[in-house]
């Protein structure tokens, strides 16, 4: 659970110590993160502005961990790390990480080097027009067919659910009082995307090139995005409840009137009601959409179950900070 150790440090808007916080979600990236490390140093350093990147590992099963450890003795000042004590999920490792943050403004990236580091000028110079925050929009998304599917799901998601118009990336911008306001939500599911639109319509994004996996499988498997979909749906939005109460009326409708329409045949027509058939179907069919309906308030019930008994959002196992 979160103890004392992870109270934040964006308590006191004076405190930022840097300009930038960069924070990196890592799940077995053991091969890219020294060279993802070196090419934001070198960013920043060609820039002149001050910054820290915080690492924050979302139980890897690799050696992403030793090697993180190695980067930070190497450069204790700029390399922070933080270990899970179990895989929360990259929303809630990011969470993890904005409450260590010292910078003014943070920076979010995924470990992949899918996010080119080069980037990020692009981002800070479109902050300058005044966004408190800024989404890295790639044109060309070098996915697979079923993650570039699952990403545009999720921003589907995202603009219906939060009525928003801009697109969404995990390469974002984000001004320190959104990240301040952001903290304070503790629930144990979390999106960030949702977060941000809860606090704020200045958001602005800027295109930028999208590169290719170079080693490793995706940390986002289909599974993993349809419970993001899920945990974005039912968290951030009453949408599913809606649905299954319209069901439900359209239903209870249906009914309604073929019942009249059968007692209309039977007694003023004089024709016999027949069709076991139809009424096998028929009860089949109710039956169905009552059970979607119990496992959709159901789904509801058990989340306000687990946030009542305060599951957390997440839990450091080892940091260096």
């Amino acid at each position: 659970m979160k103890s004392d150790l992870q109270k934040s440090t964006r308590d006191n808007e004076n405190d930022f110590q840097v300009k930038y916080s960069v924070v990196i979600p890592v799940f077995n990236a053991m091969g890219i993160l020294r060279e993802l490390t070196g090419r934001i140093k070198k960013v920043f350093m060609e820039s002149g502005y001050s910054y820290e990147i915080i690492f924050v590992d979302d139980e890897s099963r690799d050696n992403s961990w030793e090697i993180l450890r190695q980067l930070q003795q190497e450069d204790p000042t700029t390399v922070k790390l933080i270990r899970l004590s179990r895989n929360f999920g990259q929303h809630n490792a990011i969470m993890c990480g904005f409450h260590f943050c010292r910078g003014k403004d943070i920076i979010t990236l995924d470990d992949d080097l899918q996010n080119p580091p080069e980037e990020i000028p692009k981002l800070i110079e479109r902050m300058k027009e005044g966004y408190d925050v800024v989404y890295g929009i790639y044109g060309k998304k070098a996915h697979s067919t079923i993650k570039n599917f699952g990403s545009r799901m999720i921003g589907w998601y995202y603009r219906k659910l939060f009525d928003m118009e801009n697109r969404i990336s995990a390469f974002r911008l984000i001004s320190g009082k959104i990240v301040k306001k952001i903290i304070n939500y503790d629930k144990s599911f979390t999106f960030i995307d949702g977060l941000i639109s809860w606090n704020t319509n200045s958001i602005g994004e800027v295109s930028v090139r999208h590169s290719a996996r170079r080693q490793g499988k995706p940390g986002y498997t289909i599974s993993k995005i349809m419970k993001l979909s899920f945990n974005m749906i039912t968290n951030f939005s009453a949408l599913p409840i809606r649905a299954v109460s319209f069901l439900g009326l359209l239903f209870s409708a249906f009914g309604f009137g073929l019942g009249i329409y059968y007692i209309y045949r039977a007694l003023v027509i004089k024709i016999p009601v027949m069709g076991y058939a139809s009424l096998i179907v028929a009860i089949t069919l109710f039956s169905g959409v009552q059970l979607l309906t119990i496992g959709v308030i159901g789904e509801y019930i058990a989340r306000i179950h687990m946030n009542i008994n305060k599951k957390p959002q997440y839990v450091i196992k080892e940091q260096d900070l």
